[in-house]
């Protein structure tokens, strides 16, 4: 019996953006029924909207199967059960001034629409715990994923006395416990990224290569592809737009058309996303677009929800979870 989220949204949400969310989670429902697993990519700031409220469940209960993820995404969350307490929010963002900003910057908070994220209490405190663990993997030769990083000192309890938020809440904790496939394209460009380079061109690092690169992450993600296809039917669920959905979903033209290696396009489609269509935009390309490069084919269960994932996301993972 569903409950009361999803007996609200069957009810309610009947035409347009509404609807699409409907057909959308009773198709990712669909998929899962039938022995798919689903693959999902997070883009934008979804972590500093506490994403993991709802993520973090999805991913325990085995609705979320691999991820893409930006590097602000990946940190952000941890930046997040570490730091809570100390992030500011300002609900009159629209209203601020440039001398309202500089004023956040020299506070050394770094402001997410109507979030400010703080430095010390966030990002220094991550760069002391995993930089030191950059360092010991350097020392012995040792090279590794960004996210291999994270999941190291979320699991092993290096974080654990910084906590300010109950862990089920983060989604980051949710998929080290599953040891959840994990992909982060363009790490370099995030916080965390930036700092990595800082500390190789101080000194403090002397080995670049000890951060495994993007070309290994698709590697990687063209090994998970092959090794899971052949059994199940990977569905694609997109937040947003940008690297995050981009790179992962190039995955299998890379295999059918580079490595010239039969293999099975995308089973579901979903993206949502406030990006509208226009002349060269891949983040509002409708999915149709994506069959003339071999990702999708025609009857692949395809939808698109123009609308703000913050709100629409948790009620898609809702419905989902039969809550």
């Amino acid at each position: 019996m569903p409950g009361p989220i999803s007996q609200f949204i069957d009810h309610h949400y009947r035409h347009f953006n509404a609807a699409a969310l409907v057909d959308a989670a009773n198709a990712y429902n669909k998929h899962l029924a039938d022995g798919g697993v689903m693959f999902m990519t997070l883009a934008g700031a979804m972590s500093t909207a506490e994403l993991g409220c709802s993520l973090a469940e999805m991913i325990r209960q085995g609705k979320v199967h691999a991820i893409s993820c930006t590097g602000a995404n990946l940190e952000e969350d941890v930046f997040n059960l570490v730091a809570h307490n100390h992030y500011k929010r300002i609900p009159n963002y629209r209203y601020l001034t440039a001398a309202d900003e500089q004023v956040l910057l020299e506070g050394h908070f770094n402001r997410v629409t109507d979030t400010c994220i703080p430095e010390e209490e966030a990002m220094r405190r991550i760069e002391r715990v995993v930089g030191a663990r950059w360092a010991s993997y350097e020392k012995i030769g040792r090279r590794a994923f960004p996210q291999e990083f994270l999941y190291e000192i979320l699991l092993d309890g290096s974080l654990e006395e910084f906590y300010e938020i109950d862990p089920k809440d983060s989604w980051m904790m949710a998929a080290a416990k599953k040891n959840l496939p994990l992909f982060v394209p363009g790490w370099e460009d995030s916080t965390l990224g930036n700092v990595f380079a800082a500390h190789n061109i101080d000194g403090r690092l002397k080995t670049p290569s000890t951060m495994k690169s993007g070309i290994e992450t698709m590697m990687s993600l063209a090994k998970w592809y092959v090794d899971v296809s052949p059994n199940q039917s990977i569905g694609f669920f997109q937040i947003g737009g940008g690297i995050a959905g981009d790179f992962p979903i190039c995955v299998v033209p890379m295999i059918e058309q580079d490595l010239r290696r039969p293999t099975r396009l995308w089973g579901y489609f979903c993206q949502i996303s406030d990006s509208t269509t226009s002349y060269g935009s891949y983040s509002g390309a409708v999915p149709n677009e994506k069959i003339t490069w071999g990702k999708l084919g025609p009857d692949t269960p395809s939808f698109v929800i123009e609308s703000d994932a913050t709100i629409v996301a948790p009620l898609i993972f809702a419905k989902v979870l039969g809550l």
